[in-house]
């Protein structure tokens, strides 16, 4: 399924229940250069995972509040899971590569 394809949700529960349906169960967190899982234990770097789903939702008092909700597969982990983001407030403490992987989706 391409991003032009992905369904639509009002809420960030929806997106999130819809994705565990699709087999993306890992919770992943973002880092300074990477992604980590397993509860913290384990780390992936932007080469190593894929961006298959994003959806964007916006607050509804105030358009900067904004959360994005990531499906994230990784071939070489044999891994699909999610990351969700309060993007702005990652912004000064996340590398160049990282916020070039999670805007470009890819």
């Amino acid at each position: 399924m391409s991003l032009f394809q992905q369904p639509s949700f009002d809420t960030v529960t929806e997106a999130l229940q819809w994705l565990s349906t699709q087999g993306f169960t890992e919770n992943f967190n973002l880092d300074t250069n990477c992604i980590r899982y397993n509860n913290n234990t384990q780390s992936m770097s932007p080469e190593e995972f894929k961006i298959e789903y994003l959806f964007r939702f916006e607050g509804d008092t105030d358009p900067g509040d904004e959360d994005i909700v990531y499906g994230i597969t990784s071939e070489i982990y044999n891994l699909k899971g999610v990351l969700t983001s309060a993007f702005g407030i990652y912004a000064d403490t996340v590398t160049a590569e990282m916020i070039k992987k999670l805007s470009t989706h890819s």
